[in-house]
This record gives structure tokens, sequence and C-alpha cells, in this order.
């Protein structure tokens, strides 16, 4: 995988091959690569939601979406490199960027949340797939055992849903910003 593509490293990552999450987390140059991923992926949630949202709510979700991946990456080296890390555990920022960022590929799947009746169920099924992928991008960048990669996952999500999630609803409600 050191001289893969990043296509290849995408698909290699979203089949769970870990040698494909170990090339990425290593090279530094794919930084760039995670984070159109995850751009990419925002968009095409943008597009398969459109129906729900229209195009104001597309963008906007698209921009969001990206914010609140850095966050969560951000929030996911801290818990998973500092708080539960091992003696084993050499993980950077950027590591856990790009491992996540790639973790996000089966994400672009969900621009065919547009199509009505099989819509949600793929965008179900994408979202199952990219926490698998995430839990195993946190598994190889922090060197850990399984178990303790959801355990980072979860409490990453819990922090996250506590100090960004909750904030920007209080202040959607608190300066009237309809939500559907």
């Amino acid at each position: 995988m050191a001289t893969a593509s990043a296509i290849e490293r995408a698909i290699g990552v979203a089949r769970f091959d870990p040698q494909a999450y170990e090339a990425v987390e290593h090279d530094e140059a794919a930084t760039g690569t995670a984070l159109a991923i995850v751009v990419l992926a925002s968009i095409a949630n943008g597009i398969g939601s459109l129906r729900d949202t229209g195009i104001l709510g597309a963008i906007v979700g698209a921009i969001f979406a990206v914010i609140g991946f850095v966050l969560y990456a951000g929030i996911a080296y801290l818990i998973g490199a500092k708080v539960f890390a091992t003696a084993e555990t050499r993980a950077t920022w950027g590591q856990l960027l790009r491992t996540l960022g790639f973790a996000q590929a089966p994400g672009v799947l969900r621009v065919l949340g547009i199509v009505p009746v099989i819509g949600p169920i793929i965008g179900f099924v994408v979202a199952v797939w990219i926490l698998v992928a995430s839990v195993i991008a946190i598994r190889q960048a922090c060197d850990f055992s399984t178990g303790r990669a959801i355990l980072t996952a979860i409490v990453s999500w819990i922090a996250y849903f506590i100090f960004v999630v909750l904030p920007m609803v209080f202040l959607g409600v608190l300066f009237g910003v309809a939500t559907r």
C-alpha cells in the first residue's frame, strides 16, 4: 500500500484493511487527501439530503459537516492519544485526522440519499459503515485494542455532542434559527 493511489487507499480503508489505515496514518502527504475525502463526503451528503433540506440547508450542512469532522478528530485525538493512551500509543493529531478522514470515504454514497425509498436505507448503511471504519481508524492510529478504540469513539462522540452539538442547538434556539 506504500505506493497506492488515494482511491486505492480509500477503497482499502472502506474494506477495513488495517494496512490501508497504517499507510494513511504514516503518510503526512495524505492529510490534504483525507480532508478532500471529508469535503466530498459532506457534499455528497448535502446532495443526498436536498429533498429534505433544500439547497441552502444542503450547503450549510456540508460546511458544518466538515467543521464538525475536524472538531471530532481533535476530540478523538485528545481522548485517544492523551486520556486513554497506552504505553504503545504514539498518535499525533495528523494521524487521527488522516485515518478518520479516509474512514469517511463511504460517505460519498450518501449522494444516493436523494433516491426515494432506498435513500434512507443507504444513509443508515453508510452511517454504520463509517462508524466501523472510524473505530478501526482510531484503533490503528492509537495502536489500541478494538475495545479501547470503541471506548474512545464513544467518549469522543459524547464529548463532541456536549461541547459542539448542544451549544450549536442552544445558539440556534437562542437566535431563532429555524430547524427542520
